[in-house]
């Protein structure tokens, strides 16, 4: 099964396929193609285009999205003085890939490689659950807030990174409500996560 997955990642590093093109390329049944290309697609390990040709997947790209997010993340922490992440989607959890933390002695603190479930809430998680964020009284708002939510105390806003048009981490940004004022987190700090995700997203491949 290892030797089919790695041959399938070598052969649309190459050149991307569809899934039964990948069969006759490399000898698969077709059903066995599918089943494989499908499971990969589910784990990130591979990525699948409008036309429905099969790339490398996020996962690979996971060191350089940290690299690029690294800059964008200081520059939010400072500006905003709170905790500044970046999650990415791994299967039902999130993983935290870059955490750049408030120099306050109170602050929200996670470190890179914390893994937390999709389902224990959070504004990343929704994010990375591919949830809604429009408000019918907001028609336009982009960012997602939690409040309390996962953590007592705590509050939060976040935004989408995309890539190929597909979302591909959560850009986040923690605060104690302390800290925050009485419109929330979203109102206080929405434009700047919004624009560190746009500082991102212009240093990824368009392609």
């Amino acid at each position: 099964m290892l030797d089919r997955v790695i041959a399938i990642l070598d052969a649309v590093e190459g050149a991307p396929m569809g899934a039964s093109e990948l069969a006759r390329h490399l000898g698969l049944s077709v059903p066995t193609a599918h089943r494989l290309v499908g499971a990969m697609v589910k784990h990130d390990l591979l990525r699948r285009d409008a036309e429905g040709r099969h790339h490398p997947g996020q996962r690979f790209a996971s060191s350089s999205l940290a690299a690029v997010a690294g800059p964008a993340l200081d520059a939010l922490s400072l500006a905003s003085g709170e905790t500044a992440q970046m999650w990415v989607r791994r299967g039902g959890d999130r993983l935290c890939l870059v955490s750049v933390e408030s120099a306050a002695e109170l602050r929200a603190s996670l470190p890179v490689g914390t893994r937390l479930a999709l389902s224990a809430g959070g504004s990343a998680a929704r994010v990375l659950a591919g949830s809604d964020p429009l408000d019918p009284g907001h028609p336009d708002r982009r960012w997602f807030e939690s409040v309390s939510q996962r953590t007592p105390g705590l509050c939060s806003v976040s935004a989408p990174v995309r890539q190929y048009g597909v979302v591909v981490a959560a850009v986040c940004l923690s605060a104690p409500m302390s800290r925050v004022d009485p419109e929330g987190p979203g109102e206080q700090f929405g434009d700047l996560v919004l624009s560190a995700c746009e500082r991102i997203e212009k240093l990824l491949p368009a392609r």
